[in-house]
C-alpha cells in the first residue's frame, strides 16, 4: 500500500512539475533563429498557439530570428521572454511598415456605451455602470482642438480623452475629465484585464529603411492591453542613411492604462526633413517609444543608446490624448507630449537636448531631474503653449550644453495671440521652485535669466486672442552659478497680475 501511494505521489509531483515548465518556444514551429532564414511565419504560429493554450512563448538562448519585409502581424495574448535572443526586424524595402510586427492584445472585446451624458470638467462619475473597471475613451468629433500651428499646420482633431472608470461609473481623480463636452460622437469602454501579462527580454534591432516616405513605420511592439509589464527590452538602429521614413517606435503603447515600462533601452533615429504644410522643408519626428490615448503609465530606469545630446538625432519620444505619466531614473533625449497631457510626474532623469516638452493640465512634477536644454520646461508651441494648472520643481539643475544661447528660462513657450488652437491658452497658474541650480556656463556674456520668456506676444497690439498669464512664482533656494539675477521676462508687460515670491 506504501509503495502504491509513494507511486502516485511521484506521478503528481512530475506531473504537476511538468505543467509547470510548459511553455512554447518558436523552434516547434519551425523557427531557425540563425539570423538568415525568415523566422515570422515559424514566430506567427507560436504564438497562435499559445495564445490558444494560454501558454507563454520562451525564445531560444542566444537565438537569432530575422523577420522579413512583410506586413504580417503577430497578435500577442501570453507572457512573452525573449530572453538574450536577438530580433532583427529588417526595414529595407519594406512593402507596408504601417503595420507593426507583435501586437498585445486583451481577449477582452471592447464595448460601445450608449445613452452616455456628455460630461463636464473634473466631473467625478460619468453616470455608467460598467461590467469591469475599463478605460473609457470619449470623443467628440464635431469639436475640433489642438488645431496645429506651424510648418505642420493641420485642421485638428476631434475632441476626445480617456478615462479610468469603475464598475460605479466613478472617474479616477488622476484621469480627471479634461473639457466641457456638449456632444458624444462616441464612448467606448475598454475592460482592464485583473491579471499582469510581461514581456520580458528581447535584443531587438531594426534595419532602417531608406525610402523617402510620409508615413510613418510602426515595426515594432505595440501594446493594446491594459495591466502590461515591459521588462529588459534593448533596441539598436542600423543602416540609416541619407533618407529614410519616420518611426512610431520600437515600443507603443495605444488605447490601455497601467502599464510599466522599466530597465529598457531605446536608440534616436535620424531626422530627415519632408515638405510641410507652408511649403517649407520641415523636420520628420521619429520616436522609439510612443504613447497615444493612454493613462497610468510609468517608465523607470530607460535609457537611450546613443548620445541624449546629439541634435543629429530627434526626440526619443512622442505622446498624444495621454494622463498621469510618471519617469523615474531615466536618461532620454526628452519628455514630450503632443496633443495634451494631464498630469506629469518626472524623478532622478535626465533630459537631453530637446528637453521637457508638452501642452495640457495638471500638475507637472520635477524632482531631482537635470535639464540640458534652454529652459526647465517649455510649453509646445504648436498647440498654444497652454498649461492650466501648477509646475512644481524640486532639487533640479538646468545645464544646457548648446554654446552662445542668449537666454535662460524657467519656462518657455509661444503664443502671439493670433492662432485659434481650438481653445483658450493660458500659463501655469502657479509655478513652486525649491531647489534649482541654472548652470550658465555656456551662455552668451550678455545673455539674460528669466522666470518667462517672452512667448512672442506683442501686448500692443488690439484684438489678440486672449491669454492669461496670472499666476503666483515662488523661488527658493535659486542658485545661479555665474551669480547673474533672475528676472520676470524680456516681455514684462505680458505678467502684469504675476506674483514673484523670492525665499
Amino acid at each position: 500500500m506504501k509503495k502504491v501511494i509513494l507511486s502516485l505521489l511521484c506521478v503528481l509531483a512530475l506531473t504537476s512539475g511538468a505543467s509547470a515548465k510548459k511553455y512554447v518556444t518558436y523552434e516547434k514551429y519551425g523557427a531557425v533563429g540563425n539570423g538568415v532564414a525568415n523566422d515570422f511565419p515559424a514566430m506567427k504560429a507560436a504564438h497562435e498557439a499559445a495564445n490558444e493554450r494560454g501558454l507563454p512563448v520562451r525564445a531560444k538562448k542566444g537565438a537569432k530570428y530575422y523577420i522579413a519585409p512583410e506586413s504580417g502581424t503577430i497578435t500577442v495574448q501570453t507572457d512573452v521572454d525573449f530572453g538574450d535572443a536577438e530580433i532583427i526586424i529588417d526595414d529595407r524595402n519594406c512593402p507596408k511598415g504601417k503595420y507593426p510586427v507583435f501586437v498585445v492584445s486583451s481577449t477582452l472585446k471592447p464595448v460601445k456605451l450608449k445613452g452616455v451624458t456628455p460630461p463636464k470638467k473634473d466631473q467625478p462619475n460619468l453616470g455608467v455602470t460598467l461590467e469591469r473597471r475599463s478605460l473609457v475613451v470619449i470623443v467628440d468629433d464635431n469639436h475640433k482642438v489642438y488645431i496645429r500651428k506651424g510648418g505642420n499646420a493641420n485642421n485638428g482633431t476631434g475632441l476626445k480623452e480617456v478615462l479610468v472608470v469603475e464598475k460605479d461609473g466613478s472617474i479616477d481623480p488622476k484621469t480627471a475629465v479634461m473639457w466641457d463636452y456638449d456632444n458624444l460622437t462616441s464612448a467606448i469602454a475598454y475592460p482592464i484585464d485583473d491579471q499582469t501579462l510581461t514581456i520580458r527580454g528581447g535584443r531587438f534591432k531594426t534595419i532602417a529603411n531608406n525610402k523617402a516616405e510620409r508615413n510613418y513605420y510602426h515595426r515594432g511592439i505595440q501594446v493594446k492591453r491594459s495591466n502590461v509589464k515591459v521588462e529588459g527590452l534593448r533596441h539598436t538602429v542600423e543602416g540609416e542613411g541619407d533618407e529614410g521614413a519616420p518611426y512610431s517606435g520600437i515600443l507603443t503603447l495605444s488605447t490601455c492604462c497601467e502599464v510599466e515600462v522599466s530597465d529598457c533601452i531605446f536608440t534616436g533615429h535620424r531626422i530627415y526633413q519632408k515638405m510641410g504644410a507652408l511649403g517649407k522643408p520641415v523636420s520628420r519626428g521619429s520616436y522609439d517609444y510612443g504613447m497615444n490615448t493612454v493613462a497610468n503609465v510609468t517608465l523607470r530606469k530607460c535609457r537611450q543608446f546613443d548620445d541624449i545630446d546629439d541634435a543629429k538625432h530627434w526626440g526619443i519620444m512622442g505622446t498624444n490624448f495621454c494622463k498621469n505619466l510618471t519617469m523615474e531614473d531615466c536618461s532620454v533625449s526628452r519628455f514630450d507630449a503632443h496633443m495634451g497631457v494631464e498630469n506629469v510626474t518626472l524623478r532622478r532623469c535626465t533630459f537631453g537636448h530637446m528637453g521637457v516638452r508638452m501642452v495640457g493640465r495638471g500638475t507637472i512634477r520635477l524632482e531631482d531631474c537635470e535639464l540640458r536644454y534652454n529652459t526647465v520646461i517649455a510649453l509646445r508651441t504648436d498647440y498654444g503653449s497652454s498649461w492650466d494648472g501648477d509646475i512644481i520643481v524640486r532639487n533640479c539643475v538646468l545645464r544646457p550644453v548648446k554654446k552662445g544661447l542668449k537666454e535662460l528660462t524657467i519656462l518657455n513657450g509661444n503664443n502671439s495671440g493670433t492662432h485659434d488652437f481650438g481653445y483658450e491658452c493660458r500659463l501655469p497658474r502657479r509655478i513652486d521652485v525649491d531647489g534649482l541650480l541654472i548652470d550658465d556656463s555656456v551662455l552668451d556674456p550678455k545673455a539674460q535669466i528669466n522666470v518667462y520668456a517672452s512667448f512672442g506676444r506683442d501686448v500692443s497690439k488690439p484684438d489678440l486672442l486672449p491669454y492669461n498669464t496670472d499666476a503666483v512664482v515662488t523661488l527658493k533656494n535659486v542658485t545661479v552659478k555665474s551669480g547673474r539675477p533672475i528676472g520676470l521676462s524680456s516681455n514684462p508687460g505680458l505678467f502684469p497680475n504675476v506674483k514673484i515670491v523670492r525665499e
